[in-house]
C-alpha cells in the first residue's frame, strides 16, 4: 500500500513534540511538508521536506492525503473545513473546536465528503492512563463508585505564546488541559447525566483561566476533574475507588519529557515508566486483600497514528472519532455555563 501522505500545519511544540515524531516513525505514513509562516526550524529535523508558506499552499497540494491541523484552537473550524473541503483528511488538535455547533458542522462536512475526521486525544495512549483502564475493565475495583483525574502544574508566569494568554475563543485552561481528561473519563465511563463546574483565574496577572474543577454526575458514580497551576506537590493524577477497593496512580507518562528532549521514538522500550511509579492498588479478590504495586503498561503515541494508518488503509473504525470530540465539547460548554450560573446543568 502507497504511504499516505501527510501535511502539518504548524511546527511548535505540537507539531514538532507531538505529531511529526510519530508519523515520521511509522512506515504507513510519508511526512511531506509542513506549514511554517516565515521559518524554516523543521528542516533540521526533516532534511527534505517541504516547507509551505500559506495553508493555500497546503491544500492545492494534490498528492496530500491527511492534514494534520495542530494550530491554535481559535483557528481549528475555519482551517479543519477548509482541508475537508479539499477532499482530504483531517487530524485535528484538542480542544477539537470552541463550540459544540462547530464540532457537528465539521463532522456533518466529513461523512459528506466521505473524509476520516479524528481529534488528537493523544493521552489515551499514555502509560499511566493506560494502566488505569486495565484495572478498571478488569473488576480489581468492583463497581466504581468515585474518581479523580488530575492534570496539575505548579507555574506562575505566564505563557509567552499570546494566544494562549489573550482573551478568545481556545484561550484558557478548560480548552487546553480539560479536554484530556474529559475524553478519559468518557472513554472509561461514558457520558454523565449533568455537570458542575468551578472555573477560576488564580494568577497574577492571568487573563485566561487558569483553574477549574468539573464533577461529572451518573446514577451512582461521580468523576472529579481538576487542573491548576498553583499545585507545588501534586496529588495522585488517578484516584479511583470502587466497591472493592482502590488504584492510585501518578501522572508519569515520560513521553513529553523525552520529546522535548529530542529524543526519538521507538516501538521497543519507548513510554516506559520508571518503577518508582507504579500505581497502588488495595482491593480483594476471592476473599483475600491485596495489596501492592502494579507495573505500568507501556505507552506509545504511535499506537493513535496506527490506527489512523488503520483506518484510512484497511477501513477500520477510527479509535478517537468527530463524536467523541463533540462530546468533549459538550461537557466543556455544560462547564462553562455551569460555573458562570453556579449551578448543575442537566445534559
Amino acid at each position: 500500500m502507497p504511504p499516505i501522505k501527510t501535511a502539518i500545519l504548524s511546527f511548535g511544540m505540537s507539531g514538532k513534540v507531538f505529531h511529526a515524531p510519530f508519523i515520521h516513525l511509522h512506515p504507513g505514513f510519508e511526512l511531506v511538508g509542513i506549514w511554517e509562516r516565515s521559518k524554516t526550524d523543521s528542516l533540521a529535523f526533516y532534511p527534505g521536506i517541504r516547507i509551505y508558506r500559506s495553508l493555500e499552499e497546503v491544500l492545492a497540494d494534490d498528492s496530500i492525503e491527511l492534514v494534520v491541523v495542530n494550530t491554535p484552537t481559535g483557528t481549528h473550524f475555519d482551517y479543519t473545513k477548509k482541508v475537508l473541503e479539499a477532499g482530504k483528511h483531517a487530524v485535528v488538535e484538542k480542544a477539537f473546536t470552541t463550540t459544540v455547533a462547530e464540532a457537528e458542522e465539521l463532522k456533518q462536512l466529513a461523512e459528506k465528503n466521505k473524509s476520516v475526521l479524528s481529534v488528537f486525544q493523544n493521552r489515551r495512549w499514555d502509560s499511566d492512563f493506560k494502566t488505569v483502564k486495565k484495572i478498571v475493565e478488569e473488576g480489581w475495583l468492583g463497581e466504581i463508585m468515585e474518581a479523580e483525574f488530575h492534570f496539575d502544574r505548579f507555574k506562575d508566569e505566564l505563557s509567552p505564546k499570546a494566544h494562549k494568554e489573550t482573551p478568545a475563543p481556545g484561550a484558557g485552561i478548560l480548552n487546553d488541559l480539560s479536554p484530556h481528561l474529559i475524553d478519559q473519563a468518557l472513554h472509561l465511563f461514558g457520558m454523565p447525566q449533568a455537570v458542575f463546574a468551578d472555573i477560576r483565574i488564580t494568577r497574577p496577572g492571568s487573563q485566561v483561566d487558569d483553574y477549574f474543577e468539573i464533577l461529572l454526575y451518573y446514577p451512582m458514580l461521580r468523576i472529579r476533574l481538576k487542573a491548576g497551576y498553583q499545585v507545588r506537590e501534586p496529588f495522585p493524577s488517578y484516584v479511583i475507588h470502587g466497591r472493592k477497593g482502590s488504584f492510585l496512580k501518578s501522572r508519569a507518562d515520560v513521553q513529553e519529557t523525552k520529546l522535548l528532549s529530542n529524543e526519538k521514538p521507538n516501538l521497543t522500550d519507548w513510554g516506559t515508566e520508571p518503577v518508582s511509579e507504579q500505581g497502588l492498588l488495595h482491593t480483594e479478590k476471592d476473599g483475600q486483600l491485596i495489596r501492592e504495586r502494579i507495573p505500568t503498561l507501556q505507552g506509545n503515541y504511535y499506537g493513535y497514528y496506527d490506527s489512523i494508518y488503520q483506518s484510512l488503509r484497511e477501513g477500520k473504525p477510527v479509535q478517537v472519532t468527530a463524536t467523541d470530540g463533540i462530546l468533549v465539547m459538550q461537557i466543556i460548554e455544560a462547564a462553562r455555563e455551569s460555573s458562570e450560573k453556579r449551578k448543575v446543568i442537566n445534559l
